[in-house]
């Protein structure tokens, strides 16, 4: 079975993780993917991840965070733009989702930002999830 969606295979995967309240998880590298984590790391979802070159594929191993109880940092991480439908976002159509708490990951000509560093830029781009 081919994977069609390696980004949504990233994410169920951050999700099932956080879900069960795991420290880490691995997902398989990519440029995109790990533009995705440095968006994650810098907007605080997550603690630190490390860049595995482990054989043929190399992994990204996200540190998930959590607070002081153990409470989870990450609520929902949800995909926007698929393959079937691709989902494309001018400067001036980029808006923060659910008022300000959570981020839109967007991939630019610029590389993989956050929304808030989208309009600081300047740039819009491709929406690919949504963290809160």
């Amino acid at each position: 079975m081919s994977m069609t969606d390696p980004i949504a295979d990233m994410l169920t995967r951050i999700r099932n993780a956080n879900a069960i309240r795991r420290r880490s998880v691995d997902v398989p590298r990519s440029r995109l993917k790990k533009g995705i984590a440095d968006v994650l790391k810098r907007e605080g979802f997550i603690a630190d991840y490390l860049d595995i070159d482990a054989g043929p594929q190399s992994v990204l191993r996200l540190e998930l965070r959590y607070g002081e109880d153990g409470q989870r940092v990450l609520r929902g991480i949800q995909r926007v733009s698929k393959p079937g439908r691709r989902i494309y976002r001018g400067v001036t159509d980029l808006e923060s989702p659910l008022g300000g708490i959570g981020v839109f990951v967007v991939s630019t000509d610029k590389g993989v930002l956050s929304d808030r560093e989208a309009r600081e830029q300047r740039t819009g781009g491709e929406v690919l999830c949504k963290v809160y």
